[in-house]
This record gives structure tokens, sequence and C-alpha cells, in this order.
């Protein structure tokens, strides 16, 4: 915590004071203002803002047309301000290599992407000429259906990772294919960047929500990229060429269900006349590789929303993408490619500070509520256990500046932000904190009436009160996984800081209060049991061990007692 810089906590909107931001929907792009369009607005926008659920920014909708942003002192209030405000980023890019992620891969290359692409995508319908596949499939009015060649598929992965060049034409105008790979004098550069890219690729986890986060998004329109994309649930790491296409030359894009074939759901797409030729062109160069590398990436803010494959030149500036769409998916992907995701355009109405003057006064009631509830905790451990409650308030000190720490590490490192119900949860965890040391103590105590000697019912306690503490702390993390997870905004920052600091109940348990009572089972003050110790077998209700004498064997035993039997 000293060595990053990061010595406290950062603050949430009501307790740090931040930034409002007004917005007004304003219907000019085919969509009307309702609740419907208005809530999809709201999720995007609080996924932009907020993708962890811990960062503590508010997106809430206001009156029939208005949304209201509320971001915390702490985080980049222009950068989030320019998320929530507009649409998003749309691109077209080839796709280069893809797999499965959250399995051991190694650096794409030729003989990697042709392995690499015969595990099919789930989900879609197969086409009949790539009966491998089972992707969704874009087509239109074709110029023909050049052969795949392993040639063409081999040479646009070295050249676009190797050399630095791309198997995409230029995205100007002309539609011209203008090779990209540098002279040698810059070649050193564009082989370190490749070789970063391939280790990038290699050690990307898609599954982990963190390192979504760090790709895709910040990525040149004109440079490859790495990046990240769900399809049927699972997901599915990509290296993507520089985009070809413009998602702002989409004119339009609507799902319609195709009444004549056997398509189904299925998304059709309008291009402006540049965007036309350029689609052209790029379907062209894609329809002579095998696949992976005859599909094309549509990139939504740095994520792969969509990887549909092509198997011929698509011309005329009608295209169709088509697969096993449900009507919502197939819906969705139209509202992405034709409003880059947000179904209604915004207009920004005012930009204000917030204080945090109201969130101070109910910080300082909390912080005195949890000291008075620390203080009653305290005094019945004094009073009930006595000597043992300075094992209880070390385990209580120990577990509240792991907390504290690993607080102040967890805002820069995933945007966590402390806020009024998450201050509530950590003073919820006293009471957890101090019940697991409870249930350790009167094991100990039990083994002690039994007529044990407090060294070995410190041992033999341990099994017992292990079991219940582990029960008990697992109930408690279900109950606020589940809430974090069916829940939203502020409820979130309770559910995650309860669930945080029930693990830490767990590791303080077993690697302090257990060892430290191992320890002290030694000193004199409680292996004798001392009145103050809490331990004094005759306070407890002791009784001597039961001593057993060997009988005699056979018939000189004689009758034996029923009552001693």
């Amino acid at each position: 915590m000293f060595l990053s810089g990061n010595t406290t906590p950062r603050l949430g909107i009501d307790l740090a004071g931040g930034t409002s931001i007004t917005l007004k929907a304003k219907a000019d792009q085919g969509s009307a203002v309702n609740k419907a369009n208005m809530d999809t607005a709201v999720d995007i926008m609080n996924r932009r803002v907020n993708g962890l659920g811990v960062s503590e920014a508010e997106v809430q909708t206001q009156g029939n047309d208005n949304i209201i942003v509320n971001i915390p002192k702490g985080t980049n209030s222009k950068e989030a301000q320019q998320q929530v405000g507009t649409t998003a980023k749309l691109y077209f890019r080839p796709v280069l290599a893809s797999e499965p992620s959250g399995t051991a891969t190694s650096s794409p290359s030729p003989g990697a992407s042709s392995s690499g692409s015969s595990s099919p995508k789930p989900g879609a319908s197969a086409s009949p000429s790539a009966s491998t596949s089972s992707k969704e499939k874009a087509s239109g009015s074709s110029s023909g259906s050049p052969t795949a060649t392993a040639t063409s598929q081999g040479r646009a992965v070295t050249d676009a990772l190797k050399a630095g060049s791309t198997p995409s034409p230029s995205t100007s105008g002309s539609g011209s294919a203008k090779p990209s790979a540098t002279p040698s004098a810059s070649a050193g550069g564009a082989s370190a960047d490749a070789a970063k890219l391939r280790a990038q690729y290699a050690a990307l986890d898609c599954t982990k929500p963190a390192e979504r986060a760090k790709v895709g998004g910040a990525a040149k329109p004109g440079d490859p990229t790495v990046a990240c994309g769900q399809i049927r649930g699972s997901w599915y790491k990509y290296v993507l060429g520089p985009a070809a296409v413009d998602g702002t030359e989409v004119k339009k894009a609507q799902a319609v269900f195709d009444t004549q074939g056997a398509s189904g759901w299925q998304v059709q797409m309008t291009f402006s006349s540049s965007g036309s030729k350029k689609f052209a062109d790029i379907t062209g160069q894609l329809a002579k590789n095998q696949q992976p590398q005859n599909e094309f990436g549509i990139v939504l803010d740095g994520e792969v929303v969509s990887s549909p494959y092509v198997q011929n030149a698509i011309t005329g500036g009608q295209a169709e993408i088509s697969g096993s769409f449900t009507q919502q998916d197939a819906q969705s992907l139209a509202n992405m490619l034709s409003y880059g995701a947000l179904p209604l355009s915004f207009q920004e109405q005012s930009v204000t500070t917030v204080t945090a003057a109201l969130g101070g006064e109910q910080l300082h009631a909390g912080l005195l509520a949890g000291a008075i509830g620390l203080a009653l905790v305290v005094l019945y451990l004094v009073v009930y256990y006595r000597g043992l409650s300075l094992v209880a308030m070390a385990s209580l000190l120990v577990s509240a500046i792991l907390t504290y720490v690993i607080m102040s590490l967890l805002g820069p490192a995933i945007g966590f932000a402390l806020n009024l119900p998450a201050v509530c949860g950590a003073i919820v965890a006293i009471g957890i904190t101090a019940d697991s040391f409870i249930v350790y103590f009167e094991r100990i105590r039990d083994e002690i009436r039994e007529g044990r000697t407090l060294r070995p019912a410190v041992e033999r306690a341990w099994p017992r009160a292990r079991r219940t503490i582990l029960v008990s702390d697992f109930v408690s993390f279900l109950a606020a996984a589940v809430l974090f997870i069916v829940t939203v905004g502020k409820v979130q920052g309770f559910a995650f800081t309860l669930g945080l600091t029930t693990v830490l109940d767990v590791v303080v348990v077993f690697l302090f209060t257990k060892p430290l009572m191992t320890l002290l089972a030694r000193r004199p003050f409680f292996a004798n049991g001392h009145k103050w110790s809490g331990l004094d077998p005759k306070s407890l209700g002791a009784k001597a061990p039961l001593r057993r004498t060997r009988r005699p064997a056979g018939p000189a035993a004689g009758p034996v007692d029923p009552k001693e039997a």
C-alpha cells in the first residue's frame, strides 16, 4: 500500500463529491423516446462508466427524457463525460486469428491459425459450402467466389503480425489495396510491435473482466489489435487487422425474419456509397482466405460483438448477416450497427459539481454507530471471556488493517469506491468476525469442561470449530454474492464489502487466531487456568476425568453391577 502511494481508500460520490451530468434524449435516429429505449441507454451507459459495479458511478433516468450520470471524485470525469454522451465507436476489422479464451495458447502463426480455427464457434447454423463452420454468415450480391488457399491465409497472419502489415485494403475511398509493410529502416520497430501483439494475444484471458477492460478500446483504427468477444455465451479472443470500414458508413441496419428461406432471423445492412466500396474490397480480400481469416469482426467499444464469415465479395451496398439468431439477438446487433449501441442520441444539458457535505454528516453518524457497536462487542468479550478477549481484539485489529489496505489498493486496481453502504457492510462484518471467535472459544471451553488441559483442548476444539466457521462464512459470502449479482448501484457496494470482509474473516481465523491460541496455550497464565484468563476450569464447572480400572478376566471377576456397566 505504501509502495504504491495509495494510502487511503477512494471515496464514493456521497462521501467525496463528484460530477453530475444531465443528458436529454433526442428522437433523431428513428427511435422513439420511450421507457424501453431509455432503459437500454441507461444500461449501456452504466456498463461504460461502471463496468465492474464497484466504482459507484450512478446512471438513472429522470422524468421521461432525461438521464442523470453521477461520477465520483477521483474518476476521470472528462473521459466519462465523453463515454456516456456520445455514440460508441464501431468498426469492421478483418480477423487474423481467433480461438476460445481461457485455454492454453501459443503465439499466432500460420500453422496455429489454421489449427485454431478448426473448433467451431457455437450457436449459428453452418453454410453448405463451409460445413465445418457454425458461425454467422455475411452474404449479399457477389462478384464471384474465389477459392481459398493456404498461401493467402499464411501470408495474412505472417504479414500482419511478423512484418507489421495487414491483409485488409486501405480505408481510403479509392479502395485500392495498399501494402502497409514498412521499409527496412523501420522493420525493427514493426517487428517489435508485432512481437508485443503476439505476446498480448497469447496471454489474454477474455473470461476475466479486468483483462477485457484493458484490450481493444484504446487501439487506433489504423493499427492491428487484440480484442475479446462473447459468441453464444462463450468468450473468444481475436487478433484483428486495421479497421476497413467505419461504423458511421452503415446507413441502416434492421432485424428481419426470412420468410422465404431457412435463415430465420437475420440482420440486413445498407452502406453509404463510400462504405459500399470499402466493404466490397474487404470482403473480396477475406473471401480468398480460410477460416478464421475469412471473417470480419464487428467491433464496438473495443469488443467484438459478431464475427461473421464471407464466401464472396459483397457489392451493391447491401449485406445481410444470418445464423442461429433469436429475435432479441438480431435486434440487439441491428441496434449496435445502427446507433453504436445507444438507441437514442443525447444532448448534454448541464454539468455540475456535487459537494459531499451531506455525505460527510452521514459518514460521521455511520462511523459513530460503528464505534458504539465495536465498543459493545469489546465490552461483552471482556466481561464474558476476560483474558481471551485480548485474542479477539487482536484478531479484530488485524482484520480491520487488512480490510483498510485492500480497499486502498482496490481503488486504483478496479475503481472501487467506498460509499456509505460499503461502510455499513464493514460495520456488519464486525459481528461476523466476532462470531467466529466466539465459536472457537466455546469449543475450547467445552473441551476443558470435559476435564482436558488447555493444550489438548485447543487442538481438539479446532476441527469442530473450523467446520462451523466455514459453514457460517460460506452462507454469509453466498448471500453477499447473490446480492452483488442481482442488484445495481449502491447496494453492490454493500454486498462487495460484506463478501470481502467475510473472506478476510476466514483468513484471519485460520492464519492468526488459531496460531495465536496455540502459542498462548503454552503460557502459564492461560495453561494453568488463571481466574482472569477466561479458561478457569473451576469457574467453567469442569469435572475430574473419568478413571477407568482394568477388571480381572474370567469367573473371578464376579458379577457386573448393571449401573457400573
